[in-house]
Order: structure tokens, then C-alpha cells, then sequence
């Protein structure tokens, strides 16, 4: 193995796989840190964690037992891996689970580096841009769990540990990068906040990275890294379908999610629910296992997602962490079901619901197969039960993805 991945949830643990695999590195995704060891063949590992909304102090164990594993499996490289728009509050847990890595690596420093061109992340002047609002205008700052209302990376960084914080200016990056690192590196800091506008500029911090024992960012990153290991990209190994009924589940109250969700209940069946149901599960588990025998064969979607003002609402009058936790069991207790009930095929939308839908589904490592939307691939399930999955963050794809996505689970090619 030569590079290692930390994923502080699915949805994006996917996506670095995703890149990973596109750049040539034989792949494998896990779910949780495993206890036995990875394949021979394998070049580059994801551990997908739950960890973007856990308590800091959790995360960090999390991470760095993930860590050990895949040291332990012989990875020369360590790439921390979250969300595009730095999703995290003042108190972490991105910093705190860096800080804790370069520690335990014994890394000198390690850059920082969210930007994800292809979807419209960029980074200048230390700044998280998506398209062309600053990070805190563009919808982010309503995120329920992880507001993002200050698009300064480095100060934003600096308010979640102790550990000083650089900045490599994009003239610097695209000058001399190295003499420009080697500066700040005398200087101090060991995170190095890194700008970012095109992939080339990801991949000249790819290069910049060769033998770093930690890189932090997020997936774009990662495009870089498999040539310093001399692994060069190739074509997407073969990718088998997944006959059978398909479900989709949605979380996700991004503004992208919503016109998904809109657009595909327009077509199939749908079943929304709400938050008092949530937090009567058995009431609810029954209605749903109804509505999908009903629907069995017509791709039925069953959804929470919500308008930012109606979830504030319902946080308001419910507790925040009570309802997202209960939201969580009752999807992660809806795809097991449905895996038991017939269901092949599973289209998950928003990174806590991907996270509770993978975690039920209890298949260790999945294969990776082509990509369904930029930062989405086909995912399948090792072992005699074989299932098609779509992990999907909540910004991500266009209106029509959900039917997409479960078309090329079904199919195994776009």
C-alpha cells in the first residue's frame, strides 16, 4: 500500500476513492477501520469515518486508530480527507484531527488544501470560494450542523487548535513552491493553508507533497498524488451492475438535494418524513416498510429533506443533536430493512445519511466503479450479498442524478 486515507465521512471518502482510482491507484473503500488486513493488491486505502459532527475528542481516537491500521499496512502516505467547504465549527474537528496526525506521524508540517475546481471550490488568498461567493455567502453559512460563516481558512483553522497556521499564496505555489514552503516551514507553522484555483495547481501540490508523510484537503488533493509513486492512470477496472429494486434516501437539505429530490418525486413515489416521525421510529418503520412493499419496483424515494427555515424550525423545537441522531438511526435502520427485504441497489443523498446508510449496511470494503457525477462513483459490496451503492454529499450532481445514479448501478457503466 502506498497511500492511506482518513475520510471524516462517506460521502466524501467516496469521492477521494473516486480520484484515487481515476488517477490509477487500485483502490478499495472501507467502511470503518478494519480489523483484518487489506488486500495485497491494494495502492491506495480510504478508511470512511463518521466523524465531520462527532465530539472532537472522539474524532481524534477515530482518526488515529485509522491511522495505525493503515500504517501497519505499509502506506508511505497519509492524506487526511474532508469536506470541499471545510465543513466544521469553531471547536473542530478538522484542526484537532491534524493536529493529532502530525504528532503522531511525526510530521514537520502538512498543507491544507480544500479546493475542488471541477465543482467549483477554489482557494485564494487563503479564502474558500464556491463558484464565486466567499464560502460564507453561499448558502454554507445556513449549513445545520456545520455553519461556515467565515470563509478565512486560516483563521477559521487557527480557531480549532494551537498549532500554527500558514499560508502559501497561489504566485508563490505557481513560482517556486518548494523554496516558497521551505520558507514558511523555518518560519513555523505545520499547517499550511495552500491556494488553489485550477487542477494544475492541485497537481503542482501533489508534487510539492512527494514524501510528505501527511497531506490534508480534500479529494482534489489527491489527483497528484498517486504519480509521485510512479502509478500512472489508467482505464476504470471493470465494474459489474447490481440487478434488483432500487431505493433512494435523502438527508441532505442543501439547495442542490432539494431540486433533486424535487425533480425525481415529480416521477416515482415518494415519502417524506418529518421530524415527529423521526423520533417515533417504530411508528415510522412500519409506515415506510408499507410504502416500500407498494413500490417495490418503481424506485421509491424516502426523504427528510427539508428547506433551510423549516429545519431550523424543527431544531428549534426538538434539540439540533436529538433530531439529527434520531434522523440517522432511522435511515441506517431503513436501508437494513430494505437490504432484507430485497433491495439491491441503494442511492443515498447528504454525508450523515450516507454515513448511517453505509454503517448498516455492514459490508466492510466496496469496490469502485465509474464515476455517476464529478465526486460520485458506483460503489459495490464485497461478499455473497452483493449491493450497488451511491454515496452522494449533499451539493453534489445535477437534477436528474438520482435516477442516474441508479441506472448505472443497475447497468455498471455511464
Amino acid at each position: 500500500m502506498k497511500i492511506g486515507v482518513i475520510g471524516d465521512d462517506f460521502t466524501g471518502s467516496g469521492d477521494v476513492a473516486n480520484t484515487l482510482a481515476r488517477a490509477g491507484a487500485r483502490t478499495l473503500l472501507y467502511v470503518g477501520t478494519p480489523k483484518a488486513w487489506a488486500a495485497d493488491d491494494v495502492e491506495a486505502a480510504v478508511i470512511a469515518l463518521k466523524t465531520r459532527s462527532t465530539a472532537p475528542v472522539d474524532a481524534v481516537a477515530q482518526s488515529r486508530a485509522a491511522c495505525r491500521w493503515l500504517r501497519e499496512q505499509g502506506a508511505e502516505q497519509i492524506l487526511f480527507k474532508y469536506c470541499s467547504t471545510f465543513d466544521s465549527t469553531p471547536q473542530g474537528n478538522i484542526g484537532p484531527v491534524a493536529a493529532a496526525l502530525l504528532d503522531d506521524l511525526e510530521a514537520p508540517l502538512a498543507l491544507v488544501c480544500p479546493a475542488f475546481p471541477a465543482n467549483g471550490r477554489t482557494v485564494y488568498q487563503g479564502h474558500l470560494f464556491v463558484r464565486d461567493r466567499l464560502l460564507s455567502e453561499s448558502g454554507m453559512e445556513k449549513h445545520p450542523l456545520t455553519p461556515m460563516t467565515d470563509p478565512d481558512i486560516r483563521r477559521w483553522l487557527a480557531r480549532q487548535t494551537q498549532v500554527e497556521v500558514g499560508h502559501l499564496a497561489l504566485a508563490a505555489l505557481r513560482r517556486n513552491p518548494q523554496a516558497a514552503l521551505a520558507t514558511l516551514a523555518a518560519e513555523g507553522p505545520r499547517l499550511i493553508v495552500a491556494d488553489a484555483i485550477e487542477d494544475e495547481d492541485l497537481f503542482r501540490l501533489g508534487r510539492l507533497a512527494r514524501g510528505h508523510r501527511l497531506v490534508t484537503g480534500g479529494s482534489g488533493i489527491a489527483m497528484g498524488l498517486p504519480a509521485n509513486f510512479g502509478i500512472e492512470a489508467q482505464r476504470t477496472a471493470f465494474f459489474a451492475g447490481v440487478e434488483g429494486p432500487a431505493i433512494v434516501l435523502s438527508g441532505s437539505c442543501s439547495a442542490a438535494t432539494l431540486a433533486q429530490v424535487d425533480r425525481y418525486r415529480s416521477t416515482h413515489p415518494a415519502l417524506q418524513i418529518e421530524a415527529e416521525q423521526a423520533l417515533s421510529p417504530e411508528q415510522t418503520l412500519a409506515q415506510v416498510a408499507a410504502f416500500l412493499d407498494r413500490h417495490r419496483n418503481a424506485g421509491p424515494l424516502v426523504f427528510s429533506s427539508a428547506s433551510p427555515e423549516a429545519v431550523r424550525a424543527a431544531q428549534a423545537r426538538f434539540g439540533r443533536e436529538r433530531l439529527a441522531s434520531a434522523y440517522d438511526r432511522l435511515f441506517a435502520e431503513i436501508a437494513a430493512a430494505a437490504v432484507r427485504d430485497g433491495f439491491t441497489r441503494i442511492v443515498a443523498a447528504g454525508g450523515e445519511t450516507s454515513g448511517a446508510v453505509a454503517e448498516a449496511l455492514g459490508g466492510n470494503a466496496l469496490d469502485i466503479g465509474p464515476e455517476i457525477a464529478t465526486g460520485v462513483p458506483a460503489l459495490a459490496t464485497r461478499g455473497e450479498q452483493r449491493l450497488g451503492v451511491a454515496l452522494k454529499s449533499g451539493n453534489f450532481g445535477g437534477e436528474t442524478f438520482f435516477a442516474e445514479a441508479a441506472a448505472m448501478l443497475a447497468t455498471g457503466s455511464p
